[in-house]
């Protein structure tokens, strides 16, 4: 089933997501929605607190930039309850965007290497050193679960220069290609 992606304003992207276990009720569902949803939206990352479940799961499918980097194909991955352990690496800027902040796009600078431990879909533990784009994805999506935005990474400059867009987008002036739900306006869009 597709979800309502929640846009830019809502309260749950500012919380810090709360950890589960393997009893959280209908974990595999939700699991598949949150890949439907993302394939829905072209997105290639998903975290819960994005469809209004603020807990510490998030999914990425990079699958879709495979044509520019062959390594891409098979990265489709579950983290539960993530904990990124070591940031390390070149500082490397990104032109990133959000399923929940519509029709912006800003470089973001990140750590080109991550080592974190998470558990996948059948509770097995991981601890694992991703680089590069992956790196970047997961960082992006980890960054949910934490309450925060990439726009909150940006330059003071280009957050000022941005502002306006951003209240804007908590009434409801964006427009996306895939179903959207913003609390302050009280209907999916």
């Amino acid at each position: 089933m597709i979800l309502p992606i929640t846009v830019f304003g809502a309260q749950v992207l500012r919380k810090t997501a709360d950890e589960i276990t393997s009893e959280y009720p209908n974990l595999q569902q939700l699991i598949a929605d949150m890949f439907e949803t993302m394939h829905n939206a072209d997105g290639i990352g998903l975290a819960a607190p994005q469809v209004d479940f603020s807990i510490r799961l998030f999914i990425v499918d990079a699958s879709p930039l495979a044509e520019d980097d062959p390594a891409l194909a098979d990265f489709k991955k579950v983290f539960i309850n993530p904990v990124i352990i070591e940031r390390f690496g070149e500082v490397v800027a990104y032109n990133e965007g959000c399923l929940s902040i519509p029709g912006l796009r800003e470089d973001v600078k990140r750590e080109s290497q991550i080592r974190m431990k998470y558990l996948d879909e059948n509770w097995v533990e991981h601890e694992d050193v991703f680089e590069g784009l992956p790196a970047r994805i997961i960082q992006h999506e980890y960054d949910h679960l934490e309450g925060v935005l990439f726009t909150d990474k940006i330059s003071p400059l280009r957050k000022s220069l941005l502002k306006s867009k951003l209240i804007g987008m908590t009434k409801g002036k964006y427009e996306a290609g895939y179903k959207t739900k913003n609390p302050l306006r009280k209907k999916i869009a």
